[in-house]
């Protein structure tokens, strides 16, 4: 696991702040209502520190799962009311189901597409029929660009932090891509330091999303996000589970 998700979890907060995702939370609930107007129950996978469960929970009961404890320390501080399980999205079985799966950005960390077969195999057994899922990945390979990006914010506790995060170029053909990042974390007494670590990252057509969907025998279906943001619109993945889409409510 990156430092980025274990030593400096409790400066999530502070390097990406939850009010960045309002936008983006709010289209990944508008998808979802769309497809499922009745559904109540949300699993998310890979979850972080609970920055688009915070826009979902009035919406859905949410259980959220993340491989790093660390994070999901994190997210408890910010939505109390949701339930935390430390899990991998590859290998999760909580025996019981859910209206809706979900798994935002922490997809990018399936490299292969074994991997994202495993997501979805995961996604399978924790909906209902007539369940939903959603998988938003960063990038897919038709609208992929390298480039550099730059973040981070004031907390009120007297910590500061700045990021730089830095995609690589790819070669023709890749199905990974490197992202550089380096962190400048301020301390409330002054003190500051500086870290960098590479994350790698799966990029995939996406061909091959719906195509691992529909192998897992969902109906696969291809939005294109909404966004006012200066960058290029990402793709949300969704798989329907055959079955009455009425049952897909908690009731």
């Amino acid at each position: 696991m990156t430092q980025f998700y274990g030593t400096l979890a409790e400066w999530w907060p502070v390097l990406s702040p939850v009010e960045d995702y309002a936008e983006e939370a709010g289209e990944i609930r508008d998808v979802l209502l769309r497809y499922r107007p009745r559904a109540r129950t949300l699993l998310e996978l890979g979850s972080g520190g609970g920055h688009v469960a915070c826009y979902l929970r009035p919406h859905f009961a949410c259980c959220l799962t993340d491989i790093s404890a660390e994070m999901l320390a994190v997210s408890r501080q910010l939505n109390p009311e949701c339930e935390h399980i430390e899990g991998d999205m590859r290998t999760l079985d909580l025996k019981r189901t859910f209206d809706i799966v979900i798994a935002h950005d922490a997809i990018d960390y399936m490299t292969s597409e074994a991997d994202l077969a495993r997501v979805c195999d995961t996604a399978w057994r924790h909906l209902r029929p007539g369940g939903l899922v959603l998988l938003l990945p960063d990038a897919v390979t038709e609208t992929f660009e390298p480039g550099t990006e730059s973040g981070g914010g004031d907390h009120a506790d007297g910590r500061a932090a700045r990021l730089l995060e830095w995609t690589e170029d790819i070669a023709p053909g890749a199905t990974q891509m490197a992202v550089h990042y380096n962190f400048l974390l301020r301390e409330p007494d002054g003190h500051v330091r500086s870290i960098y670590e590479r994350h790698d990252c799966g990029l995939f057509p996406k061909d091959t999303w719906t195509r691992v969907l529909a192998a897992r025998g969902f109906v696969a279906d291809v939005v294109v996000e909404r966004t006012a943001d200066e960058r290029t619109p990402r793709y949300l993945f969704v798989g329907q589970k055959p079955g009455d889409a009425s049952a897909a409510t908690s009731g």
